[in-house]
């Protein structure tokens, strides 16, 4: 069941959202301005900004210390166009955040102040078509229309250490989607992506699963390494021009 603590923070999201001006929503995608764009990719319903807690039970080490680097990086992603041909580039990543000092774990990895995350719904079109008009560079790239695809910005690249495909496997089995009074819904898979401005995690969640506009209130649960994370999305905000974009 979803937590009190998502029930509680829905409508306050809802109150907070209807009072900022989103113009890009009833305009054609073409339409829309720099700094709409820009909006859509920081400010709009498909992306937040999340604090972590820190899991210590294990002393601050990290889960992965000690593992060979014998797996790459997943550069392969999943790709995906847009209406009437439009094409997928890749998009902007997020600067990794943390703070130095403070309790590290055995293998230097610094999990006393939690960076600030930022998830984004990649397959979401508003998100989609953002990325496109700002050519941005770094973002997941989509090859197909069957998942969705949330990404996870701002993990600093000094703590993924070791095996990323053992890595992704784990961070696989430490993610759902809850929706009230239904099964959680799990990823079919994780990647974790390698980025100039630091790892991207993007957990893919197949549509075969189908989330409606009448689940209203979703929660999106992780954990990354020592980081758990809780973020509720609302559906009636998702929309684009009357239509649910996930």
């Amino acid at each position: 069941m979803i937590s009190n603590r998502f029930l509680l923070i829905g409508p306050l999201s809802v109150a907070l959202l209807a009072a900022d001006v989103q113009t890009w929503k009833d305009k054609p995608i073409p339409e829309w301005t720099d700094d709409e764009t820009k909006q859509v990719l920081n400010e709009s319903p498909w992306v937040k900004t999340v604090q972590p807690t820190v899991d210590r039970s294990n002393g601050g080490q990290s889960p992965n210390r000690g593992m060979g680097r014998r797996g790459g990086i997943g550069m392969g992603g999943i790709g995906v166009g847009l209406p009437g041909g439009m094409g997928r580039r890749g998009g902007m990543g997020y600067p990794g955040g943390g703070n130095s000092g403070g309790n590290r774990g055995s293998n230097g990895s610094d999990y006393s102040q939690p960076p600030t995350l930022k998830l984004r719904w990649e397959s979401a079109l508003p998100v989609r078509a953002a990325e496109l008009k700002t050519r941005e560079t770094n973002a997941p790239t989509l090859d197909d229309d069957k998942h969705y695809a949330i990404a996870v910005y701002g993990v600093p690249d000094r703590l993924v250490t070791g095996d990323t495909k053992s890595l992704a496997g784990q961070l696989k089995k430490q993610a759902v989607i809850k929706r009230d009074g239904k099964k959680d819904f799990k990823p079919s898979s994780v990647e974790v992506l390698q980025r100039e401005d630091g790892p991207v995690f993007l957990y893919l969640f197949p549509r075969s699963t189908e989330i409606a506009a009448k689940d209203k209130l979703i929660e999106f649960d992780a954990k990354i390494l020592r980081f758990h994370l809780k973020q509720p999305f609302d559906l009636d905000q998702m929309q684009y021009r009357g239509k649910l974009e996930l």
